[in-house]
């Protein structure tokens, strides 16, 4: 019966009955059948490990910002660049991501590529450092951008496609640890790494900064290999499980955007509203710890910090209390009221940042964890490749457009208004989930459905389906 109901999960509607082409195999170790739950364990590692790698590199400029701006004689908005030509790209070829994830590559083939994009954009930035060129440090930025986003929408659809139904929000929980491990590993060591290279070389400058970023790529080549094996396993899997019998076989089109649901778009606001007041605040929080708080620059690198150290195991543990309780849009709206406060206490106060930040960091997690797994309840599977790349798209333009607005305020205006600027922008993604929460009443309230209400939902949807 449980094995019955593994399979289930991972393949939707397949008869547990059929067995592969070629007549009845021999039994498989729990670890090697891809209908077992330790499997699907095996696989979640994989698929953990995808997104390390890009995530370690895509806050490189963060952990040496002040080395950076040093060596490459960076104002605070040209600096910024560097984040802006990570987001411009995506603003498009993200959402072309997913339709390649849908359409073209498939997930596996697809995966493979994005991975690849990361490595190559990550030698080209630290190529960059090491010949003093900064057009072509953000030639590397614009190359990783087109594989770091795209590659999170295929993290994404991986996880739908094993987990959905079963322990989605603690599988994007567990994801987003991973990640945000790799951020907070990052901008820890980096500044540690720097300083070995220039003990090295003699010297600092920007053969240093190069050779440390090249250091930085080896955890590209990782995640490259995690996207092989994960290829590997996913293929097997529908070997063994004929999975291409439970695909829908519907197509998706381009135009098919303009048929998301209100819900979906509430959605996407909250998401560009939150994060462009989260990602660009790290980029320039070092300097900021240093100048109004008086912190050294090991102790502003440790509180800039502290959001992604909080959030690696903080993920896990919320994502399995909004599995348990449901409920999304209220944890959602928990979430961005708390990452209003931190902001105003680092705004208005000279309490002890690391209260804020803390209070960021919990919220931050939070927020991933209930929100998106929502869009999951809100487009058919078959337009999810799609649905995620439209996400990380509109996020991407506003994180692009964010990251020159706050550069140019920070270098003009000071810190104290930029604060005031990223209130304005959670301000905004709090009105979106207010909004959301009565138009999803006014619907039926499947987002905000409790956990009990929503299995016993899909028990009676799969019951008609049979």
């Amino acid at each position: 019966m449980v094995d019955s109901e593994e399979r289930r999960s991972l393949l939707g509607d397949e008869d547990e009955g059929r067995q592969a082409p070629g007549g009845p195999e021999r039994p498989r170790s729990a670890c090697c059948d891809p209908s077992h739950v330790l499997h699907r364990v095996v696989v979640l590692v994989f698929m953990c490990f995808l997104g390390f790698g890009s995530y370690f590199c895509y806050d490189n400029p963060a952990a040496l910002q002040s080395q950076m701006m040093q060596d490459m004689k960076l104002s605070t908005q040209t600096f910024m660049q560097l984040y802006a030509w990570y987001s411009w790209p995506n603003v498009v070829l993200c959402f072309f991501g997913g339709f390649l994830l849908d359409r073209v590559f498939g997930i596996r083939l697809g995966t493979i590529i994005f991975s690849s994009f990361v490595c190559v954009g990550q030698v080209i930035f630290a190529l960059g450092g090491l010949a003093n060129k900064f057009w072509l440090m953000e030639a590397g930025r614009f190359v990783f951008g087109i594989g770091g986003e795209s590659l999170a929408v295929a993290q994404n659809t991986y996880a739908v496609n094993w987990f959905k139904g079963k322990e989605l929000n603690l599988v994007f929980g567990l994801q987003l640890s991973m990640a945000r491990l790799g951020s907070t590993v990052n901008m820890n060591i980096m500044g540690w790494v720097y300083n070995g290279v220039a003990d090295a070389v003699g010297s600092h400058g920007p053969t240093t900064l190069g050779w440390s970023l090249m250091i930085a790529g080896v955890t590209c080549v990782f995640s490259l290999i995690c996207a092989l094996v994960l290829a590997f396993l996913d293929k097997r899997a529908e070997r063994i499980l004929q999975k291409e019998e439970g695909k829908t076989g519907e197509v998706i089109k381009i135009t098919d955007v303009k048929d998301f649901p209100i819900t979906l778009w509430l959605i996407f606001i909250i998401c560009v509203g939150y994060y462009v007041a989260v990602f660009p605040f790290i980029g320039l929080g070092q300097l900021f710890f240093i100048e109004k708080f008086g912190f050294s620059p090991t102790q502003a690198r440790a509180v800039n910090s502290i959001v992604y150290i909080i959030s690696a195991p903080a993920s896990p543990v919320l994502g399995f209390i909004v599995d348990k309780t449901g409920r999304n849009v209220v944890w959602v709206i928990i979430a961005v009221f708390a990452t209003l406060i931190a902001h105003m206490m680092l705004a208005f106060t000279f309490w002890n940042p690391w209260i804020a930040m803390s209070l960021l960091g919990v919220s931050y997690s939070l927020l991933a964890c209930a929100l998106w797994p929502m869009v999951a309840y809100v487009v058919p599977e078959h337009q999810l490749g799609t649905a995620y790349g439209f996400m990380q798209s509109i996020q991407n333009l506003g994180l692009a457009i964010i990251a020159i607005a706050a550069g140019a305020i920070l270098d003009s205006r000071g810190y104290l208004v930029l604060e005031v600027f990223f209130c304005a922008c959670v301000c905004i993604a709090l009105m979106a989930v207010v909004m959301l929460y009565f138009v999803d009443y006014l619907r039926g309230g499947d987002l905000n459905r409790s956990a009990a209400d929503r299995a016993k939902l899909q028990k009676e949807v799969s019951s008609d389906a049979e």
